[in-house]
């Protein structure tokens, strides 16, 4: 069932742009997964905010989940049986409602990430986040040779990872390197297959490109597809091409 409460945050536009399809590109990675199965062991009740499509829930064997998005697009296209309309600044629920709160890769887009987080704290007794730290040092090719842009869209709304750990009140940091055959197509996923990024649905999956406008994007992928085609790219990352997985910053943070 759906529910939506009243005064709730707008649907976030970028999703209800990117939304419709958003399962076929994103589909869960079983690593990812198994890393946040761990840290949600013998929890019953969970909340996921900023659930969109659901993915890296809990099996509904092992926890009731309970989906909070500001976008009906994406939570139209979750599986669930309980679904909530609202944002993560105002979530409708009393303390302690929750053994534990889930949310991936999904803080950056909060408008108010400190209320955000004290909610997330406030309903449940346990939380995990998944987000990318802005500070890390290793940065994608992709941003590097073809899309500086992509950098300034993502620091302005990346917090780094620290303040989001102080935050939380998280005790556990736990890194989680991208590996080379990554299924959930966000970003960072085709660091190893760069054809994809040509892909044009792959890049509607991406709240990234969707922000940027095309006349900035299709210059930088056509840059792509002449390296691509000439050889120009596997000559310059033949480094890449031999690594299983890359530390691009993304960290599992586990508070409470």
């Amino acid at each position: 069932m759906t529910h939506s409460t009243p005064g709730h945050t707008s649907p976030t536009a970028t999703y209800d742009r990117i939304g419709t399809g958003y399962r076929d590109i994103r589909r869960p990675d079983p690593r990812l997964a198994a890393l946040i199965h761990e840290a949600l062991a013998g929890a019953r009740t969970v909340v996921n905010v900023g659930a969109g499509t659901g993915s890296y829930e809990p099996g509904a064997r092992t926890a009731r989940v309970t989906a909070v998005d500001p976008s009906q697009v994406m939570l139209d296209q979750h599986p669930g049986g309980w679904k909530v309309l609202a944002s993560a600044e105002n979530l409708p629920f009393p303390a302690g409602a929750f053994d534990a709160a889930m949310a991936v890769m999904t803080v950056h887009h909060w408008p108010d990430l400190r209320r955000g987080l004290t909610e997330l704290r406030r309903v449940s007794h346990r939380q995990l986040v998944f987000t990318w730290d802005p500070r890390h040092a290793e940065e994608l090719w992709l941003i590097n040779e073809y899309l500086p842009e992509i950098r300034h869209l993502e620091h302005a709304r990346f917090t780094p990872l620290s303040t989001v750990a102080k935050a939380l009140g998280a005790h556990t940091v736990v890194p989680f390197p991208i590996p080379h055959d990554f299924t959930d197509g966000f970003q960072i996923a085709y660091w190893r297959r760069p054809e994809s990024y040509l892909d044009p649905m792959i890049r509607r999956a991406s709240s990234t490109f969707a922000q940027l406008p095309a006349s900035v994007v299709e210059p930088a992928i056509a840059r792509l597809h002449k390296d691509l085609a000439s050889g120009t790219w596997h000559t310059r990352h033949a480094d890449l091409l031999t690594r299983d997985s890359v530390d691009y910053g993304y960290r599992l943070l586990i508070a409470g």
